[in-house]
């Protein structure tokens, strides 16, 4: 009995030994178990887990470049950037349907169906109006609706609203341009967002200790214009009362300092408001000074004659027989008005009447590859490289197959150019031959006040002699001839007119595109002006339909410079 009771006994022992050994084994087990995730959290992927816990407790804030202005050259400004409104709503927070819809709808000018599906969206942020002006959201914050949230935004502003609209542009509701200098200088307005990098706590309360980083933005550079408030003002006003006096399509206007390329005026009407983009015509944005080609009529004549004196084929009192008509390659060419017998005209004579058949008979002298090397080296067929987006380069029909077109390049026609491009053509004439690159920006402006200048491109087309006796021709279209309508009493104006047919599709119409581009003081021109207007109905001729407009243009903008007379009236 005693031996058995011993055996048990030992058996017991046995089991709880097992037990113990098992308890031991499975607690060894769980050490190793949490001391191999310490040794993998600590040391294994302690970087991985400290990047996870930095980013829970890391925020990032943008912070936004401030969009650089835009200025005439007398620092008038042409756009510019506020601190603008955004109402916002969380739809889950509102409380009375109808009622903030009536509200919303009315304070903020939204159609009740458009205000009342917004503040019903499945959504906890909803944007009811971007970059109001804080004025127009008094009303509504004074309110306190539920829901209804309020949030600092920049709004692009054109304080001239729309003056030199085409030229300025207008941006999108993110604050990128899209049409003028806001998008060919994009880059160079938007500056640099910065950022500011800091630790918080769950509660959101900054961690002293922790990590603080800021990198300032760095705004967007500044534009200065090379546009004359006042003269695009002049401009406009001109292009309105020659839209109004000939019932135009549309009238364009370019006045340019011969000097120096400088645009002190570029005006493109019908205009439109760059601040209120969605109610205005899209035709309406773009830039007709430089995107709209046309075929300029009698004002090419200049590139023909002024060759023709440079390259010694004539001179300008050279005579020639000059009938009404003229054959070439089976193509008839006639001059304006009734027909008449064969007169004997100068030079000076055939600019000054506008002879379409005697300006063909000094092509034929001065011969087709010589006046192809002039139209290329006035400009035409290339864009003049003006910092604006989508320039035209025009086109230059002077194929040797094709008999006709020389005679009808030496007039105006089987070429087409952009108002720019004639008005260069005629500030290479003011500019004693030498051709000037267009240019709409003067100057970048950093946040320092440094300025970067922008040196234009050059290149000498004709002598200083030829330049000067082509003005001298000029002048006496003005005084004598078909541009009579252009004189400015007190100054000596040079001119030309020019008519063409307008193309569509390859055929003419019965539309015109009427246009006078001239110079004054004639001696030492300061101003250039170019008059372009697309299909006039009362006057469709350069003399009746565009000189009245240059002649308006020239006197005002030469007063407004402070240009001393040179001329009795």
């Amino acid at each position: 009995m005693k031996t058995r009771g011993k055996a048990r006994a030992r058996r017991r022992l046995r089991g709880t030994d097992s037990r113990v050994l098992v308890v031991m084994l499975l607690m060894l087990m769980a050490w190793a178990t949490v001391g191999y995730q310490l040794f993998r959290v600590q040391v294994v992927d302690a970087q991985e887990h400290a990047e996870k816990s930095l980013a829970q407790r890391e925020r990032e804030y943008v912070l936004p470049a401030r969009r650089g202005n835009i200025y005439d050259r007398n620092g008038r400004e042409l756009a510019t950037t506020i601190d603008g409104v955004t109402v916002v709503a969380n739809p889950t927070e509102i409380e009375d349907i109808e009622v903030s819809t009536a509200l919303i709808s009315g304070l903020l000018d939204l159609e009740i169906e458009d205000a009342k599906e917004r503040l019903t969206r499945d959504s906890q942020f909803v944007y009811l109006r971007r970059q109001m002006e804080p004025s127009e959201v008094d009303d509504l914050e004074e309110l306190q609706l539920p829901g209804i949230y309020f949030i600092s935004e920049p709004k692009r502003v054109y304080p001239a609203e729309t003056l030199a609209s085409q030229v300025v542009g207008f941006v999108n509701v993110d604050g990128e341009g899209q049409e003028g200098l806001e998008y060919f200088y994009q880059e160079q307005l938007a500056g640099e967002d910065g950022f500011q990098r800091f630790e918080r706590d769950p509660a959101g309360r900054l961690i002293p200790q922790g990590i603080i980083e800021v990198e300032p933005a760095q705004p967007g550079l500044d534009l200065v214009t090379t546009i004359d408030a006042s003269i695009q003002f002049i401009a406009e006003q001109a292009c309105a009362d020659t839209i109004e006096r000939t019932a135009a399509k549309a009238c364009t206007a370019v006045v340019m300092d011969p000097s120096n390329g400088e645009v002190l005026a570029m005006a493109v009407l019908p205009s439109y408001d760059p601040g209120a983009v969605a109610d205005a015509d899209p035709d309406a944005f773009h830039n007709r000074a430089v995107r709209y080609t046309y075929e300029p009529g009698s004002t090419q004549k200049v590139v023909t004659v002024a060759a023709a004196l440079e390259t010694a084929a004539v001179d300008w009192h050279t005579e020639f027989d000059v009938p009404y008509e003229i054959n070439v390659s089976n193509w008839t060419f006639s001059d304006f008005g009734d027909s008449r017998p064969t007169m004997r005209m100068s030079v000076k004579d055939i600019v000054t009447r506008s002879s379409n058949v005697g300006t063909i008979m000094i092509q034929q002298q001065l011969g087709d590859r010589a006046h192809r090397e002039y139209l290329e080296k006035f400009g035409f067929g290339a864009p003049t490289g003006i910092d604006f987006s989508a320039e035209a380069a025009g086109l230059v029909s002077v194929d040797p197959s094709c008999g006709s077109c020389t005679a009808s390049a030496a007039i105006g026609y089987s070429v087409t150019a952009t108002p720019l491009q004639m008005a260069a053509v005629y500030a290479t004439i003011a500019n004693d031959g030498m051709w000037v690159q267009p240019h709409l920006v003067a100057d970048t402006v950093d946040g320092d006040g440094d300025e970067r200048r922008l040196v234009p491109d050059t290149r000498r087309v004709v002598s200083v002699d030829t330049a000067r006796t082509m003005r001298f021709l000029l002048e006496t279209v003005v005084s004598d001839g078909t541009g009579r309508n252009a004189a400015v009493p007190g100054y000596s104006v040079g001119g030309k007119t020019g008519t063409s047919l307008i193309a569509v599709d390859g055929a003419y119409t019965e539309n015109h595109m009427a246009s006078f581009i001239g110079m004054a003081p004639i001696s030492e021109p300061r101003l250039i002006v170019a008059v372009v207007v697309d299909s006039p109905i009362h006057g469709y001729t350069g003399g009746l339909a565009a000189a009245p407009g240059f002649a308006e243009i020239m006197e005002k903008s030469l007063h407004h410079l402070g240009v001393e007379p040179d001329a009795e009236d």
